[in-house]
């Protein structure tokens, strides 16, 4: 049946291991198995919280399972790169130009952590507003000096010797300079000399106090201050102001030179393009390196079959529809090739509203360029790109945030994000789903009184494929006895009215 989609549901619901936290039997989860999908009914089943792997479809069962798992997506057109953001784009330009030793050769050691559903890349980041003093080796050596003066100060006042000739003395990084009597040109010595300063006799009148090296900086930093607010209030028209924040955009750090070396191909995976076809065995060998170095799989487990069936095979229909970007909706891998090599796959699905991601997967020889982070801003650069030509495609979806885990929560970094809340399925600010989920690892994200306008399910007008025949639940139902009807409603109601009036649940 071209253009429907075709589900088989699976009632079971058993425990079983959690990939986050690690525990034996506390991941709860209902699943499907996709024959064949349209992307508009996937879209609108990954708005209710479902995620794919390969053709299996599930949706955790948010308050059961230990690590909750919220939907999150990015409003890409809306998205502006952080300070830690824009650094990783600027270093991976520069270590596209100067890697450093040891990489690119089989040496490893601090690759980006990883998840279960992309690459969850935790980059260091400093608060971006938080400036760290460097001490320079000049002042160093200056603090230095000041502590060997003090010191040689205290054995000339106990063993009553004067040290009246005496060069620069520098202290908290200002400079007391003290002339020496020349023997043509007499001066009288003032009532208080070097020596007695060093004996704690007090300062020298004759010579202007010194200031610290510290109450400098900060006169310095207070002048630049009033200049800066000056200029401001000369140009304080709005458009400048606009205008000041937009001179740079995101896509303008991606426009390196050093960058135009990393090559981005977009591959049509289902079905295999040809481009995908002659690049297969290159892309596994990347998928099995890193599996093995990575995740520690063993190898006899990383088989072309594994692969395939967990990151090519895909249930979504190629389609090319009005309003779809030029390379249509459907599963795709982007590459990344370096200089001829390939070094990295971005596993996404192309919907109808947002680009999905699925996986990403690289050579753990380059795990210096945080491609974690970089693949990321790159798929939200594709996400924007593919909104030119197709006007409702404005979001990047990027897995399930889960704030228990540390590993998975740098995805609401992307400002600005959106949690879906699991009772209602509306999407919320990341910033005000933060305090509930601080409080419980489950939450209601939407504010009491919203309810689900989904939700209302009839079971009877849900389809069924029995026997080669497509008809309503309700006619089923007559010709079985409905045995299975708490199953059909459990389903209908995950899926929401919408998807379960249009997907065909298969009955054997």
């Amino acid at each position: 049946m071209s253009g429907r989609s075709i589900v088989e549901w699976f009632a079971e619901h058993e425990a079983y291991r959690c990939g986050y936290c690690g525990c034996a039997d506390t991941n709860f989860s209902h699943g499907m198995w996709a024959h064949t999908m349209t992307c508009q009914d996937y879209q609108d089943l990954i708005d209710r919280g479902w995620r794919r792997s390969g053709k299996y479809v599930y949706k955790p069962t948010m308050d059961q399972t230990c690590c909750p798992q919220y939907t999150i997506k990015c409003a890409a057109l809306q998205f502006r790169p952080s300070r830690s953001q824009k650094k990783v784009i600027k270093k991976v330009a520069k270590l596209l130009v100067n890697p450093p030793t040891g990489s690119k050769s089989g040496e490893q050691g601090g690759p980006d952590s990883q998840g279960p559903s992309m690459v969850e890349d935790v980059p260091d980041r400093q608060p971006s507003n938080v400036d760290v003093p460097q001490v320079s080796s000049g002042e160093t050596k200056v603090a230095a000096g000041a502590q060997q003066v003090a010191a040689g100060a205290t054995q000339d006042k106990e063993s009553g010797l004067s040290r009246e000739s005496q060069g620069d003395v520098k202290e908290g990084g200002a400079s007391c300079e003290i002339e020496k009597p020349s023997s043509s040109n007499k001066v009288p010595r003032p009532a208080h000399s070097f020596a007695s300063l060093l004996l704690g006799e007090g300062p020298d009148p004759t010579k202007p106090p010194c200031k610290k090296a510290k109450l400098l900086r900060k006169q310095r930093k207070q002048e630049k201050e009033a200049l800066r607010q000056a200029a401001e209030s000369a140009q304080s028209l709005p458009w400048k102001k606009e205008q000041k924040e937009e001179k740079k955009l995101f896509e303008d750090f991606l426009k390196d030179q050093a960058l135009s070396r990393l090559e981005m191909r977009l591959v049509r995976s289902e079905p295999n393009s040809e481009e995908f076809s002659r690049t297969r065995m290159e892309s596994f060998e990347v998928y099995k390196k890193y599996q093995i170095a990575i995740h520690k799989d063993e190898p006899d487990k990383c088989t072309m079959k594994q692969w395939t069936r967990f990151l090519v095979d895909s249930p979504l229909q190629e389609e090319h529809k009005p309003g779809s970007p030029a390379c249509g909706n459907g599963s795709f891998h982007q590459q990344y090739w370096l200089d001829g090599k390939l070094i990295a796959v971005g596993v996404v699905d192309i919907l109808p509203n947002c680009v999905s991601s699925v996986y990403l997967y690289y050579d753990p020889d380059y795990h210096y360029l945080s491609l974690g982070t970089y693949s990321a801003l790159r798929e939200i650069a594709l996400t924007r790109q593919l909104h030119e030509t197709a006007p409702r495609l404005e979001y990047y979806y990027m897995g399930f945030y889960i704030h228990t885990c540390s590993k998975m929560k740098y995805k609401g970094n992307y400002d600005p994000s959106f949690l879906l809340c699991p009772e209602v399925y509306s999407w919320v600010p990341v910033e005000k789903c933060r305090p509930k989920l601080d409080a419980s690892n489950y939450a209601r994200l939407e504010d009491p009184g919203k309810a689900d306008e989904n939700g209302n399910i009839d079971v009877d007008r849900v389809l069924v494929l029995y026997e080669q025949q497509l008809m309503p639940y309700a006619i089923y139902r007559a010709l079985t006895g409905g045995s299975d009807v708490d199953d059909v409603r459990l389903y209908a109601t995950l899926a929401g009215r919408t998807c379960a009036e249009r997907l065909i649940l298969f009955r054997n």
